[in-house]
Parts: structure tokens; C-alpha cells; sequence
């Protein structure tokens, strides 16, 4: 199956992202969603997004600074809704973290149009996975396809919080 058929599918994917391995899906289909919180063994914490635009950001939130200092990179903007109800089911609060990967892979995801779960692919609070070895079979087995592109380099994007660098 195609890259793109597969996500306006509804299937889940583990793919490589520029930091880690990530799980992710459309992130407007709802049930798809609830899988990666089943497979994760998540609660409602919320999940980021890989924008598939500049536009669709700025059309989606309130953007007051220069989001193009870090986006294509290593990074998560903690980003506030315009609307407070847009992808609920993906954040339940009033932000949501936005990330456009510098990656191949990723990029090739921002060309389906539509916004895409972007998670580590791992049991919550475990290591993050640096190579497709690294993921549980557990999670392989449930996920609907993955991608392997070798050794990544491991340290999780850094997260941008109204402008500002946040050491976690």
C-alpha cells in the first residue's frame, strides 16, 4: 500500500522521524487515534502533530512568532487552538504540539494534506526506540505497517513554548 493510501486509510504507522522512531496516523480520524492510545497504553495526555503546512498552522492557531526559526527541525511547538474544540480527540486542552520533522519520510507525510499523529513508539514511560530493533514486538504486531530507515540519532525534539526553548 501506498504512503498516502495507507494514512487516508486510517492505518497506523511507525515511521522515522529526524529524532526518533515515531507511531502516528491521521490525526483527524478519530478511531485511529484511540488505536495509538491502546497500543501505547496512553491516557488522554495529548499527542503532537506533523503539520502538513505552514498555512495550515497559522490557519489553525495563534502563531506570534517566527515559527519558520524552527520548523523544518528537531522541535515541538506547543501551540494555542483558534478554536478550542479542533482535534479534540488529539489534545483536549488548548494547545497542541506542532512539528514539522526535517525528514524525507516526513515530508512525504506532509504531502497527504492532512495532519498526522507524531508519538514515540513506545509503551508509556519506556525508552524512546532509535531503530526499529529497539520497538517491542508487541507494538510491531499491532501497528498496520512501519518503515525502517537505520539508526536515528535518539534525542526527542525540543519543546518550543511561546517562542521560548523549555529545557525538559
Amino acid at each position: 500500500m501506498e504512503l498516502e493510501e495507507a494514512i487516508l486509510a486510517g492505518k497506523v504507522l511507525v515511521y522515522p522521524t529526524d529524532t526518533i522512531y515515531g507511531i502516528g496516523c491521521d490525526a483527524t480520524n478519530v478511531k485511529s487515534v484511540e488505536r495509538i492510545r491502546e497500543i501505547k497504553r496512553r491516557d488522554i495526555k495529548p499527542f503532537s502533530v506533523i503539520a502538513p503546512s505552514f498555512d495550515w498552522i497559522e490557519d489553525n492557531f495563534i502563531v506570534d512568532f517566527n515559527i519558520k526559526e524552527f520548523l523544518p527541525g528537531a522541535y515541538t511547538l506547543l501551540l494555542k487552538k483558534k478554536e478550542i474544540h479542533f482535534l479534540k480527540h488529539v489534545s483536549e486542552n488548548d494547545r497542541v504540539g506542532v512539528r514539522i520533522p526535517n525528514h524525507d519520510f516526513c515530508f512525504s507525510i506532509q504531502k497527504v494534506g492532512v495532519p498526522f499523529v507524531t508519538t514515540s513508539v513506545n509503551l508509556s514511560g519506556e525508552p524512546f526506540a532509535k531503530s526499529i530493533s529497539d520497538i517491542k514486538k508487541e507494538i510491531l504486531d499491532l501497528v498496520d505497517e512501519f518503515f525502517d530507515a537505520g539508526e536515528l540519532n535518539g534525542n526527542p525534539s525540543t519543546l518550543i513554548i511561546d517562542g521560548k526553548e523549555i529545557k525538559r
